[in-house]
C-alpha cells in the first residue's frame, strides 16, 4: 500500500476495548469501484493517473487495475507481475502487493509468495520502469522470511520526509504461540536492502481481534500518526477495519477504543471490511460479494481527518 505518512519507533500498543462508534452510522454508502475479486488492494496515485493491485486471482499473479480519478470508472488491466520469482511456488498466489516510487523513477512492488521450500510465506520485490509494469522479481531469495513468524505477509512502504524508507508487514503467529503482530524495518535507499533490526508495532491482543492483526496503512494528519490495520479472520463476517494512533513518530501508539470499519457499522453494505488503504482523501477497503465467500470487490469512502481524527464522509 502507497505511503500516507511516517511511523519510526519501537512502540507496543496500549490497548482498551473496543466498542460500537455511534456516528460512523450516518455514513454514506460505500461505493462499489470493481465488481469482481480484487483483495487486498493497494491504491498509487502517480502523475498518469491511479492504479490499483490486489492479491492473486484466478490466473493472475496481481491483478492491476487503472483509473483517471479516485472514484474511477476503474479498469481491471491485466496481470502486473511478469514472472514467478525463483523462490516461490508458482502456485501458491501472490498476496497483498504494495507498489512504491524510488527517487531515480524506479517502481517496486513488494508481494507475498509461498516458499517452495517449507511452503511458509514470504515477502519478495519486483520492479518495474512504468506504474503498471510489467514488474521484474529482484534476488534469488526473498527479502523478508523470518522463520520464528511462521509466514510473512501483507507488505507496505513508507518515506519519512527525509527520503528515509520503512517496510511495515505482518507475521503470522500461532495459534498455541504468540498471536500475529505488526512490524516495521527500515529499508535503504534502493527500496529492496534491509537496514538494521525491525521493530514491533502492533500485537493481536484483544478479544475482537480473534489473534489476528494485519494489512497495515500508514497516515499522517497535522499532529499525529494513525496506523489502520485489519484484525479477526477475513472469512468472517467479523473482519475489520481498526487504528491506533500516537502524537509523535516516538509513540505511544494506543489503539482506537472502537472499531473504524466494520459490517455492522456499515449497515451490512459491505460484509467484512478489510484491507483498507487510505490515498487522497478516499479509504479504499474489499468486501466479500454477493453474500458468499468466493469474491471480494473492491470498496471506497471518503475520508477526513478534523482534530487529527479519522472521519468517514
Amino acid at each position: 500500500m502507497s505511503f500516507k505518512g511516517l511511523l519510526l519507533v519501537p512502540v507496543i500498543a496500549v490497548v482498551a476495548a473496543f466498542t460500537v462508534c455511534p456516528e460512523a452510522a450516518a455514513i454514506s454508502a460505500p461505493r462499489l469501484l470493481i465488481n469482481q475479486d480484487f483483495p487486498d488492494p493497494d491504491v498509487v496515485k502517480t502523475a498518469t493517473g491511479y492504479y490499483a493491485f490486489s492479491t492473486s486471482a484466478g490466473a493472475t499473479r496481481i491483478p492491476l487495475a487503472t483509473a483517471a480519478a479516485p472514484d474511477g470508472p476503474w479498469r481491471v488491466a491485466g496481470d502486473a507481475l511478469a514472472a514467478v520469482p525463483a523462490w516461490a511456488k508458482p502456485d501458491g498466489g501472490f498476496w497483498a502487493p504494495d507498489v512504491t516510487q524510488l527517487a531515480d523513477g524506479t517502481f517496486v512492488l513488494y508481494f507475498a509468495a509461498a516458499q517452495t521450500a517449507g511452503g511458509e510465506m514470504c515477502l519478495g520485490v519486483a520492479t518495474a520502469k512504468k506504474p503498471d509494469g510489467p514488474y521484474t522479481p529482484d534476488g534469488a531469495r526473498p527479502l523478508v522470511c523470518e522463520p520464528g513468524d511462521h509466514g510473512d505477509i501483507d507488505p507496505q512502504t513508507f518515506v519519512d520526509a527525509d527520503g528515509t524508507r520503512y517496510l511495515l508487514y505482518k507475521s503470522d503467529g500461532v495459534a498455541t504461540g504468540p498471536p500475529s503482530a505488526i512490524w516495521v524495518q527500515k529499508l535503504q535507499a534502493d527500496g529492496r536492502t534491509l537496514a538494521g533490526p525491525r521493530t514491533e508495532l502492533l500485537r493481536a491482543d484483544l478479544t475482537a481481534e480473534k489473534a489476528v492483526v494485519e494489512a497495515p496503512a500508514v497516515v499522517k494528519t497535522p499532529s499525529r500518526y494513525l496506523l489502520f490495520y485489519s484484525a479477526d479472520t477475513f472469512q468472517s463476517t467479523g473482519y475489520h477495519t481498526c487504528y491506533a494512533s500516537a502524537p509523535t513518530p516516538a509513540g505511544a501508539f494506543v489503539k482506537a477504543d472502537a472499531q473504524f470499519l466494520s459490517t455492522d457499522l456499515l449497515g451490512g453494505k459491505v460484509d467484512a471490511p478489510g484491507g483498507a488503504d487510505v490515498v487522497d482523501g478516499h479509504i479504499f477497503f474489499h468486501g466479500w460479494l454477493g453474500g458468499g465467500r468466493t469474491a471480494r470487490g473492491l470498496y471506497s469512502l471518503p475520508i477526513s481527518f478534523p482534530g487529527d481524527v479519522p472521519q468517514l464522509g
